[in-house]
């Protein structure tokens, strides 16, 4: 007899904050041939800068200090100005920062691949797996590859722990993806030259950090409310300058489509906004960043945010399934499916969710409803394809979009009025095709298994468990119309789990006495 595996721990559903930082972005039309090449020379100078720059921060490792950051600004700051010295160190340290979380993050995998292959590799050859634990390999050569692999797996682990421990990062100005395809030009149809012209893109740096105080928010990378754009030249760019104060005026003019009222009141206040200017070598078009901070703002109360209902969404690969659940956590009307295609290139995919987000909020605001319940989607201790495979893990895992799709929501949603509602992932799919899927199905309409799975996210967020009401027995029968069977408190022990098996007579009647 198999012993039931326990049901792990959910955490309580919250109110997702709004988004701390914006960005906006515009593309920087009409530039004359004397921009481009400004452009381009302050960006391939202000990039040597930042590639030494970044060497240097990673060669100091553990062993930086205030005083040695003020020493390699002092460099810079001959070669370039104070300002654009202090962009360039600040961002090496972000660079050196992040490096270190994604190796932390790296060593957290191979600990879980190496759990895994250990698990299976103790087990029988052809042990079938239970529930949520997995067995055997399938055969001796499989078992034989994953011995093989675990090895690996260690060595790779020993050097990523011995590279921690010392403070060695290994970091690629212009990314790791484009330094790889150098080497495999004919396969991605692409010239020498047109990978060495988006090599150099890559790595220029015309990225300045805002002041607050100064004037319009910025004095090396400046734009007026009336789109007029001027950048704060290096030293030795200086004879390029058409302005006073060594600034050079672009002819070109921007404008914000979006958020472009906000950017304006920071901008006439002298408020901080951060800009960067990069190009698309791929389709040879300027662009302009803009971003800013913002106060941090109280989430609502979780009892406030559900008083007209929820909208509860379940993510999948290829859509969003949504259904409207009131406040009592009984669904209402249909659900509704909102498909995205996140093939082809990362503009495509992200214009693609945003449609998909932009329908969803729409139909949520028709429906009077102030709040979407989603997931708390965490893939960090799962995703290695020990666990899935390899082809079901790009399938399954990153085949939906958790970290896009959340960012995305949480903006859209503030923009909206809408409060975000993350609860715990936990069983949703399989206790919504156990409780919801058959009873909400028509004989023309068959719910989908994501469907349900919204449902169960919904009153989840509500505080409700995933099990439904039953009808209570026919009149006709012995014990009369009985009790419906309650729903749940939110408080009871073991509300989610599945009922237990019923035993003996279903009847109440006393048994006849014995004669």
């Amino acid at each position: 007899m198999s012993v039931p595996v326990p049901l792990r721990s959910m955490a309580a559903p919250f109110v997702v904050s709004e988004a701390c930082g914006v960005s906006v972005r515009t593309r920087l039309n009409d530039l004359t041939a004397a921009d481009e090449m400004v452009l381009r020379r302050v960006g391939a100078h202000l990039g040597s800068l930042a590639s030494r720059d970044l060497k240097a921060r990673c060669a100091d490792g553990l062993g930086h200090s205030a005083q040695r950051w003020a020493e390699r600004k002092r460099e810079l700051t001959g070669l370039s100005s104070s300002r654009w010295a202090g962009a360039i160190t600040k961002a090496s340290h972000d660079q050196w920062a992040l490096a270190r979380r994604s190796q932390t993050a790296h060593i957290t995998t191979l600990d879980a691949a190496i759990t895994t292959i250990s698990h299976r590799l103790a087990l029988p050859v052809g042990q079938k797996s239970a529930r949520g634990v997995p067995g055997g390999y399938r055969s001796a050569k499989e078992w034989f590859g994953k011995s093989r692999r675990l090895t690996v797996l260690k060595q790779r682990r020993q050097r990523a722990v011995a590279d921690r421990a010392d403070g060695r990062v290994r970091v690629v100005r212009g990314g790791k993806s484009l330094a790889r395809g150098r080497h495999q030009l004919e396969a991605a149809g692409v010239s020498e030259q047109e990978w060495r012209e988006r090599w150099e893109a890559a790595r220029w740096f015309l990225t300045a950090d805002g002041e607050t105080g100064k004037r319009h928010g910025n004095e090396t990378l400046r734009i007026t409310p009336d789109g007029q754009v001027s950048i704060k030249l290096p030293a030795p760019l200086a004879e390029f300058a058409n302005a006073p104060h060594g600034r050079y005026v672009l002819s070109a003019r921007v404008s914000f489509a979006f958020r472009g009222e906000e950017w304006v009141d920071r901008v006439e206040a002298d408020r901080a906004v951060a800009y960067r200017i990069h190009l698309d070598a791929v389709r040879g078009r300027w662009y302009v960043d803009a971003s800013w901070q913002r106060p941090p703002v109280q989430a609502i109360p979780l009892e406030a945010a559900l008083t007209a209902g929820v909208v509860g969404v379940d993510t999948n690969a290829d859509h969003l399934a949504g259904w409207q659940l009131d406040a009592r956590g009984n669904p209402v009307g249909r659900p509704r499916r909102f498909f995205y295609d996140l093939s082809g290139s990362a503009s495509h995919r992200d214009a693609q969710l945003r449609h998909a987000l932009t329908r969803l909020l729409h139909w949520t605001r028709h429906l009077g409803v102030t709040a979407i319940a989603i997931e708390d989607l965490d893939f960090g201790d799962v995703k290695s394809r020990e666990k899935h495979g390899r082809r079901r893990l790009r399938r399954v895992v990153h085949g939906i979009p958790t970290g896009r799709l959340k960012a995305r929501l949480v903006s859209m949603a503030a923009e909206c009025g809408i409060a975000l509602v993350a609860v715990d992932a936990a069983y949703t799919s399989r206790w919504g095709a156990e409780h919801w899927q058959q009873a909400t199905s028509t004989r023309k309409i068959k719910t989908s298994r994501h469907e349900a799975a919204s449902l169960v996210i919904g009153r989840r967020a509500q505080g409700h468990g995933a099990r439904r009401r039953t009808a209570p027995p026919p009149h006709h029968r012995s014990d009369d119309a009985g009790h419906r069977t309650a729903q749940a408190r939110h408080h009871d022990p073991g509300r989610e789990e599945p009922r237990p098996a019923r035993t003996g007579g279903r009847t109440r009647s006393a048994a006849l006495p014995s004669v």
